[in-house]
């Protein structure tokens, strides 16, 4: 996908650098004109996410080299052509063309993989609406393979994070053959585990340890805490139900007597066994504990969207992250690694 989408632009960018030449587009007739396209041949030009067949201009490159241009600087300049000025409506023309491959990958079929895991979470942008800038919540999904693979699935804006936005995105998902779905790893916010449970029958909502881990942890005081700190992170590395759960009586009788602690204990004791639920149900994958792999995503997804700040419309919001989660997916699709060794 993110091959094509290269293949694409580079083409185009060349296409404008011979219409600059030959001051015509192609096919234009024009009687004054003494210069003319004379065809194409196959280049391959080599990234980092494989190899981009390009349709390079003879004319141009027949002019550098007449110009005086080595065959060397003549291959470079044609490999860097990206690196020249172009005017702003041409590269907007030039990003609209991920439009098209952004669509399509967002309304790909799922109906030949099963996804046993999912993965979700929003991440917040800024997008200007109607004079004014709004917060938009971006949701996006990760779906782990019956081989344990991990792919990027899902992508959508909605106005907020509610119950409407992820049963919709769910439903999404739903209509384009996502299958097999055994455990869905989320942190816990209400609206999101409402429509878990209310879209996805007898499937396992997992809660985000490394999110629950953080809140018992701020409910106690910072200072003189650190046996208690140490016990609660040790009890998360357990990967056995029944020896967690034993751990966590320990931690009980040891603590529960010191009034500082009541509100950790009281938050470990409700969200427990959501936290360990991937364990008590026979999933021993650590990598399904968290939604740590999605986190390190929208960092990705964050870090990018600091340069544009503010996106002018829900349209190029979609078109970047969209090319950017396309990008990354492609790198773990190529990845002989696995992400989980299933059983």
């Amino acid at each position: 996908m993110a091959r094509t989408i290269l293949s694409k632009i580079f083409n185009e960018l060349m296409e404008k650098e011979i219409d600059e030449y030959l001051e015509n587009t192609a096919y234009q007739r024009d009687p004054n004109r003494i210069t003319y396209r004379n065809g194409y041949y196959e280049r391959d030009y080599t990234t980092k996410i494989g190899i981009l067949t390009l349709r390079v201009p003879i004319a141009t490159m027949l002019e550098m080299y007449v110009q005086g241009v080595s065959t060397r600087k003549v291959s470079k300049v044609i490999e860097n052509i990206c690196g020249k000025t172009y005017s702003k409506s041409f590269v907007s023309s030039l990003t609209k063309e991920l439009d098209e491959e952004v669509k399509l990958w967002r309304n790909s079929d799922l109906s030949s993989v099963k996804y046993p895991y999912l993965i979700v979470d929003v991440v917040y942008i800024k997008v200007r609406e109607n004079n004014r800038v709004v917060s938009k919540a971006c949701h996006i999904a990760i779906g782990i393979t019956e081989k344990g693979n991990r792919e990027i699935i899902g992508l959508d804006l909605s106005s907020s994070e509610s119950e409407y936005s992820w049963s919709n995105f769910f439903e999404y998902l739903k209509a384009r053959g996502l299958s097999g779905l055994k455990m869905v790893i989320s942190d816990a916010h209400k609206a999101l585990v409402k429509a878990i449970k209310e879209t996805f029958l007898n499937v396992i909502w997992q809660r985000c340890q490394v999110h629950f881990l953080r809140n018992i942890l701020s409910k106690a005081p910072k200072k003189n805490t650190e046996d208690f700190r140490t016990d609660i992170k040790a009890l998360f590395k357990i990967q056995d139900i029944n020896l967690a759960r034993k751990m966590k009586e320990e931690i009980f009788s040891k603590y529960e007597t010191e009034k500082k602690y009541q509100t950790s204990l009281n938050t470990l004791d409700e969200g427990f066994e959501d936290a360990f639920s991937y364990l008590s149900n026979g999933v021993i994958h650590s990598r399904l504990k968290s939604t740590n792999c999605l986190e390190r995503l929208n960092e990705e997804v964050r870090r990018r969207e600091k340069v544009v700040r503010i996106f002018p419309n829900e349209d190029s919001a979609i078109r970047l992250i969209g090319a950017i989660l396309i990008d990354i997916n492609e790198d773990w699709i190529t990845s002989s690694k696995l992400y989980i060794k299933m059983k």
